[in-house]
């Protein structure tokens, strides 16, 4: 297998030969990202009560049986309810070699709907993290939270990262890169990873963002294109360069900078600082190698936000710091990158929502 670092393509159809990753009906390739594998649902759902993690010694399975309220048949599709949480297994299954640790995150066109989805595991005392050695299955953690949404078996809402020893560059390698690879449009701001602010000037006019109305219809998550975005949000707009969130509401914002992930590196969008404000950059974040990238240059590409507001009404201006880049290196350079050979849906974006609206 690869050395240090973040496993690539590659590596990842390697141990789906080897059987560290298996699955019903098996992994196919269109599954395997540069940097990631997307999950699939199974064909069952279970309403639970509230969300929870397995815990030391504990089945997931044991934990359902605990807090189900009734199951749902995912074979020809089901309405997950706004506001409800739901468990699923997923199809695929790990038996992690010694020194690979594992990362789950939800994909991003699944941020953009607002839809929680973390993954549980047994034993599991964190969402989305599995430790080396790993033997068993995966669940999924579904809660829409500001659409129901109708799903399917197969549906691939995550996605999980696999890493051999340590990956993430501390500030002084990332300054090197930077230095070598503009990172990002203007100044770097390298503090636990680079930092980047929320864009509420853009060039051309005063739209900034959307916010998710409360009361709508469906979303099918198999329509690309389908729906009218003025049926799901509204139009977020200032010439001030600031905003004002409002409690408990969803916002699409983007970010200032175009962040550039060179071909042998790998990002994780995590939040800034807990204290920054009463609002939270929700993080649906892998950001593949190519990412952004056209070359020694490093073009970029904007960063989607996904804001929730909590407490308190919060003003949110212009350039404000709201999230920060953590940078991996790659175990090899992926064999595709993203926006090159894949259908990658946000390469070059700016202010965008997901794949589901005209």
């Amino acid at each position: 297998m690869s050395g240090t670092g973040v496993l690539a393509d590659r590596a990842i159809r390697a141990m789906v030969a080897a059987g560290a990753i298996a699955a019903d009906p098996a992994v196919t390739d269109a599954q395997v990202q540069p940097a990631s594998l997307d999950l699939r649902l199974g064909a069952v759902a279970y309403r639970v009560r509230a969300s929870f993690l397995a815990g030391k010694g504990r089945r997931v399975v044991e934990r359902i049986a605990e807090f189900e309220m009734h199951r749902i048949d995912l074979a020809e599709g089901a309405v997950l309810e706004k506001g409800c949480v739901y468990v699923v297994p997923l199809m695929e299954r790990l038996a992690l070699p010694a020194g690979v640790t594992a990362v789950a995150n939800a994909k991003s066109s699944t941020g953009r709907l607002d839809l929680l989805t973390r993954t549980i595991t047994d034993g599991g005392v964190e969402f989305d993290r599995i430790g080396e050695g790993y033997v068993g299955p995966l669940y999924a953690e579904i809660c829409p939270r500001s659409f129901s949404v109708l799903v399917r078996a197969g549906m691939r809402l995550n996605q999980i990262r696999f890493r051999r020893g340590h990956a993430a560059l501390d500030d002084a390698a990332l300054h090197a890169l930077h230095a070598a690879v503009p990172l990002v449009s203007g100044p770097a701001l390298i503090d636990d990873g680079l930092g980047f602010s929320v864009d509420l000037r853009p060039a051309t006019g005063d739209l900034v963002g959307y916010r998710a109305k409360p009361h709508t219809g469906l979303i099918d998550l198999d329509r690309i294109g389908h729906y009218p975005p003025a049926d799901f949000w509204e139009e977020v707009r200032t010439r001030e360069g600031r905003i004002i969130l409002d409690p408990g509401a969803f916002y699409i914002l983007v970010s200032r900078e175009a962040v550039t992930i060179p071909p042998d590196h790998a990002a994780e969008m995590a939040p800034y600082l807990a204290m920054v404000g009463e609002f939270r950059v929700h993080y649906a974040g892998f950001f593949d190698p190519g990412f952004g990238w056209s070359g020694a240059a490093g073009a970029g590409s904007r960063g989607v936000l996904e804001v929730r507001c909590h407490e308190a009404p919060f003003v949110l201006e212009h350039g404000q710091v709201v999230g920060r880049l953590i940078y991996e290196r790659m175990a090899e350079r992926p064999e595709r990158l993203y926006g090159a050979g894949l259908a990658s849906n946000y390469q070059g974006q700016g202010l965008k929502l997901s794949k589901h609206f005209r």
